[in-house]
């Protein structure tokens, strides 16, 4: 970490010593939202997801006009002709627009770093819901209309499928422009402010451009945020969201009396940026809490651990609803992969191997990927085991481009196509869709006390290490996402974590084609 030893405030001065000390690729990204002027994150997505969502209805309504309203018995059902039906929806455009910025929809990307399409989707459905159920109430109690029921379930259903398609898409181009990232100041270069730094770091979909810490103690770097500069004590925190046009301050245990980081808090609101607070005891903070007062004075409510009957009978009965029909879409590929394989080497087509479930052990169904002596063979290649690396944890391991791995098992990883057969042990009830992840024996050994509580649920396909890093996450860290994804459980948060796994993967196989 590079340390500018900066005393004055002015922010000429400060552009001035500090600039050479940045990354090159922090100063090349300064450089361009310079030169392409001043834009923000906001200004660019609002636009965005406006424009995807007029295209998303428009294209929806006239597919439902075109497939259930085109006949001339239609129209005169409706009341009023297709062409004159076509012209009110447009201008009720901008009506959509007023709801969706009602419901919070053009501003949570600004906010929220991780935010994604999926987290819309029950804002977006519900927005949808009301428009056009409401339309429909309004035409069958006024002379005005008499729209049909098919015509509007038909443009219920393509509104929401095609809006959130048109938003993915949006957001998709928005977070391949500069204007998007978000230049951000760590506050605090302790353990929590520097692990703060290096999850940005490895998610870069997350459009944030780390300029550096800001802390008058800071201590010893990590090895791996090492090119990440220290822009001097809290005192200069102003000037530097001047000269480095900051859009987001994160606020991480910086050592700073209370009163003195409410009133650095206090000024730094009135610069027209996002505050983020890591506040106390993070480690058990779920998405889900909720917020109650004692007099003004808000409290973090921590709901007890515990899991219904009925809520498992719910996730069970999601599992099996997706899974049988899911097995019956994709068993063309299965077979076609189970071919493969077996014509590779002539040996066995599945991977069967012992973890730690719910309800004690059991064995997990994989599509083999490596050679058929690749147990035997693991000592050989322990030495590889990149979580050996100085910051690793020698509990977990993992060989990047594994010498054992077939050419059609390095496809399958490629795509975690290896993972479909575990459809089945969800079938079978001894995994889930979404839940902690699965571990070997060996790994599960470690776990002590409170960490055990992350087998109240079914292991998972997929869940929050997957979603937010998989085998890039540490042991411990590991452990404490299981333990908070079991105590704040919730369907909609096992939808969230479906819907967020496949551009995880998709990234994932796009970064290794680049390799």
């Amino acid at each position: 970490m590079t340390t500018a030893e900066v005393t004055t405030a002015s922010p000429a001065a400060l552009a001035a010593e500090l600039e050479s000390t940045l990354d090159p690729r922090t100063r090349e990204i300064l450089a361009r939202r310079r030169t392409n002027g001043v834009r923000r994150r906001g200004w660019l997505v609002r636009r965005a997801l406006a424009a995807a969502d007029a295209v998303g209805l428009t294209t929806a309504f006239f597919l439902a006009l075109w497939i259930f309203g085109g006949d001339s018995a239609t129209a005169v059902h409706d009341r009023i002709n297709p062409q004159l039906e076509a012209l009110f929806f447009l201008l009720t455009l901008p009506g959509w627009i007023v709801g969706a910025k009602i419901y919070g929809l053009y501003d949570r990307d600004e906010e929220r770093t991780d935010h994604s399409t999926a987290d819309d989707f029950g804002g977006v459905f519900h927005m949808i819901t009301v428009g056009a159920w409401g339309v429909f109430l309004i035409g069958h109690l006024t002379p005005l209309a008499d729209p049909q029921v098919d015509k509007v379930i038909g443009f219920w259903f393509l509104a929401v499928a095609l809006v959130c398609t048109s938003r993915a898409l949006a957001r998709s181009y928005c977070r391949r422009q500069v204007t998007y990232l978000q230049n951000t100041v760590i506050v605090g270069a302790g353990d929590v402010g520097q692990l703060i730094a290096k999850k940005y770091l490895q998610h870069p979909e997350y459009g944030i451009n780390l300029v550096g810490f800001v802390d008058a103690e800071p201590k010893a770097r990590r090895d791996d945020l090492g090119h990440l500069t220290l822009l001097g004590g809290p005192s200069n925190l102003p000037s530097l969201i001047q000269v480095f046009d900051v859009e987001r301050v994160v606020i991480a245990f910086s050592g700073l009396g209370h009163e003195e980081e409410l009133d650095l808090i206090r000024r730094v609101k009135d610069l027209d940026v996002q505050v983020d607070v890591v506040p106390r005891l993070f480690e058990v903070l779920g998405p889900g809490v909720e917020m109650h007062t004692v007099e003004g004075v808000p409290l973090v409510g921590l709901a007890p651990p515990r899991l219904s009957r009925s809520s498992k009978l719910l996730k069970r009965a999601m599992d099996l609803a997706l899974t049988l029909p899911g097995l019956l879409v994709i068993s063309p590929l299965l077979l076609a992969i189970a071919v493969a394989i077996k014509l590779e080497d002539r040996g066995p087509v599945f991977f069967r191997q012992v973890r730690m479930g719910a309800n004690g052990t059991f064995r997990i169904w994989k599509f083999r990927t490596m050679w058929t002596d690749a147990d035997a063979r693991k000592h050989e290649f322990a030495h590889l085991n990149k979580h050996l690396a100085p910051g690793g944890d020698p509990r977990m391991f993992k060989i990047d481009d594994d010498p054992r791995v077939t050419r059609v098992g390095r496809f399958l990883r490629r795509y975690s196509l290896d993972e479909l057969p575990q459809l089945f042990n969800v079938v079978t009830g001894e995994m889930s869709l979404v839940g902690p992840r699965p571990l070997i024996l060996e790994e599960d050994r470690e776990i002590r006390e409170w960490g055990r509580r992350r087998l109240d649920l079914k292991p998972g396909i997929t869940g929050l290490w997957q979603a937010l890093g998989r085998d890039g996450i540490p042991f411990d860290e590991m452990v404490r996402l299981d333990h908070l994804y079991v105590s704040a459980w919730s369907l909609r948060s096992d939808f969230a974590l479906l819907a967020r796994t496949l551009p995880v993967l998709t990234r994932r196989a796009r970064r290794a084609d680049v390799a």
